[in-house]
């Protein structure tokens, strides 16, 4: 069984695999009931290995990366989740119980089968024998040779390599959660007092906000790239006549194509949060966030608008934000656009209703952390702008949602699914960039990104995990800080902007505005 979609070829099933060969040897030497016990136990095994296939296809083509078997049992539930939100209620239903019932199949069915075999074998010893002396022959010639069909070498040994890959895994899984707890142990601003947090910022409307799958394919690719790049340039001319300046450069994410939270945490914790349970790790440390640096000082509140959670989020600690508006805090009616519970363009206006409108108590400045969701996949339907006065409680979108595409048309088109991936990033960035140019103020700085890019069937099989990175404001003292990154002016990156890990921009934010290091080290 192959692991990638670019192996799903009818050679690959042609091959001759050693461990048949090995098993047919062993089987034959064994009396009846050791026999058939090991013949169960050799098929279930092939039949879980398939399984373990099926989920590195899935994985490398959604993430970009293989299945770890220790660590990706818990984003499953997250996988019905997303069905539900694209698929509807029913067809998600039907897809789980398919695949829970193809998995007991298979490894059930592949145990029968080698049962059986087993038992023809032992039926026919002298033919099994002088044929299995035959194959083991043609399997070392084959590989001596190195012979091959359509690129595929004939005499194999796929299922003792996976065996070989799972065993590295979780030596190396459990090797990593030993050695990055010690890592996430050590803050270059860790013991930094309050009073030495961010000091050229103070008094400033301060914003972060992630853009959901907003990656660099989205501005280079020759697809998506001419929409997105129309668009911001046309909001920097727009952001510009209105008095404000930007930067941009490029952060190379921690995560790509979903698990958003890790590239969130990663830019934030200044850790490379690259897998889940780095990311148990950090959540459950006191390494400092830098939404919490602002906390810290003193001189800020702390808000988060969330409208992706739907359920208790017990990172809010981690990230010190004293208030959080999830899902159902924002008093949307309108329909949910696929995984998206609200277009972004709403949440914004709520944002600017609940939060931004009003002045924190005690003198205080504001810092606001913002994740916007509309440019998730699947990217149908996908909402569009309305004017800002009408938003009313989001029941304008009830046309414009119909009016949309159906989820499962774009997810069975390849090009249709980054036309419209491009649109929904437009969509965002648009709603952002309107938003401040509505309701910024000449202290208003905001820090916008992409989490990661959209998976690989949207950003091509050998895209960079690389997100754009802006931040803006009309103080010119916000932007002269970072003069010495060399970034590029406006909203869009150069090809050729400086690339840094996005574990890398806390600790070179933090000291761009004046944060004075005190090492924590236990």
């Amino acid at each position: 069984m192959p692991n990638t979609i670019g192996g799903l070829k009818p050679a690959m099933f042609v091959r001759i695999p050693a461990e048949a060969i090995i098993g047919a040897v062993v089987l034959l030497s064994l009396p009846r009931r050791p026999r058939l016990v090991l013949a169960a136990l050799g098929g279930a095994v092939v039949g879980a290995l398939a399984i373990v296939d099926v989920f590195n296809i899935g994985f490398l083509e959604y993430l970009g990366r293989p299945f770890n078997i220790i660590l990706d049992w818990s984003l499953l539930p997250d996988a019905r989740g997303y069905l539900q939100d694209t698929l509807g209620t029913t067809t998600e239903l039907a897809i789980t119980v398919g695949a829970v019932l193809l998995v007991f199949l298979l490894i059930g069915l592949v145990a029968l089968a080698a049962v059986r075999l087993a038992n023809q074998l032992a039926r026919n010893r002298g033919r099994a024998t002088r044929g299995t002396l035959i194959v083991g022959t043609v399997w070392i010639t084959c590989n001596a040779l190195g012979l091959s069909l359509t690129g595929a070498p004939l005499a194999t040994q796929k299922a003792t390599a996976v065996l070989k890959t799972q065993v590295r895994t979780v030596q190396a899984t459990l090797k990593d959660e030993a050695d990055f707890q010690k890592v996430a142990k050590v803050d270059a601003f860790g013991n930094t007092p309050g009073s030495q947090l961010v000091p050229a910022l103070r008094g400033k409307d301060m914003i972060f906000t992630f853009i959901e799958s907003y990656g660099r394919s989205a501005i280079e690719d020759p697809i998506e790239a001419p929409g997105v790049d129309k668009t911001l340039d046309a909001q920097t001319a727009m952001l510009k006549k209105a008095g404000y300046a930007a930067k941009s450069g490029w952060l190379t994410s921690a995560t790509y194509g979903g698990s958003s939270w890790l590239g969130h945490s990663t830019t934030m914790s200044g850790l490379w949060v690259s897998n889940q349970q780095r990311y148990r790790t950090v959540m459950a440390s006191d390494h400092l966030s830098l939404t919490k640096a602002f906390k810290k000082t003193g001189d800020f509140d702390t808000v988060g608008v969330m409208p992706g959670i739907q359920k208790g989020w017990p990172e809010q600690s981690f990230y010190g934000l004293d208030k959080v508006y999830n899902a159902f805090q924002l008093g949307y009616k309108g329909p949910k656009f696929s995984w998206s519970t609200m277009p972004d363009q709403y949440a914004l206006q709520q944002f600017q209703e609940r939060v931004h409108s009003k002045k924190p108590a005690d003198g205080k400045s504001r810092m606001s952390f913002l994740i916007l969701t509309s440019s998730h996949q699947p990217w149908a339907p996908i909402p569009k702008m309305v004017p800002w006065d009408q938003l009313g409680d989001g029941s304008i979108f009830d046309a414009i949602q119909k009016a949309g595409n159906k989820a499962s048309d774009v997810i069975a088109d390849t090009t249709k699914s980054r036309q419209e991936y491009g649109k929904s990033v437009q969509y965002t960035v648009t709603a952002l960039t309107q938003w401040l140019q509505r309701y910024g103020n000449d202290n208003t700085v905001l820090v916008f990104l992409g989490d990661h890019q959209p998976i690989a069937r949207v950003s091509g099989n050998h895209a960079s995990r690389d997100v754009p990175i802006s931040i803006v404001a009309k103080d010119p003292k916000v932007l002269d800080a970072i003069d010495s990154w060399n970034w590029t002016d406006g909203l869009r990156p150069a090809h050729n902007a400086p690339v840094w890990k996005m574990s890398a921009f806390r600790d070179k934010f933090l000291a761009a505005y004046g944060s004075t290091p005190h090492p924590k080290t236990n």
